[in-house]
């Protein structure tokens, strides 16, 4: 397995599959060019397995910390330890970053996650409540 950060829109169009729905070229570039703005791509045998991404987010008085946004693991290659070591990796490089911390937010209920996250060093931080504002797309 190699990791390795996305650079273009057209990795992120090859990797396709990992996502919820089409890559957009726009949307690929915004993300990418942020700063701030991580995209981690396992690779096996040359095939994109998972991805995860992460994005520093920084506040006067407590620095700066990575939020793990999003981790997607390819059907054909769970149960491998892609997900645990995409997430050392993103954990690795917030570090590398400067960051404090790392954090995530999962449903309780979603088992498979839990596992990942823990296997990958996560603490549990306790139950937490999430509210949303729906805004629809520009």
């Amino acid at each position: 397995m190699d990791i390795r950060a996305a650079r273009t829109p057209a990795e992120l169009q090859a990797a396709e599959p990992l996502f919820d729905g089409p890559v957009r070229p726009d949307w690929s570039e915004r993300f990418l060019a942020a700063p701030g703005h991580l995209m981690l791509i396992a690779y096996v045998d040359g095939v994109p397995a998972g991805m995860v991404s992460g994005i520093e987010m920084s506040h006067p008085d407590k620095g700066t910390e990575m939020c793990l946004y999003e981790l997607s693991v390819d059907e054909g290659y769970r149960r491998r330890g892609i997900g645990r070591a995409l997430t050392q990796a993103l954990a690795a490089e917030a570090k590398a970053r400067g960051c404090y911390g790392m954090w995530v937010g999962v449903d309780t209920d979603n088992e498979a996650a839990l596992a990942t996250y823990e296997a990958a060093g996560a603490l549990d931080e306790g139950v937490f409540a999430m509210r949303g504002w729906p805004i629809a797309p520009v």
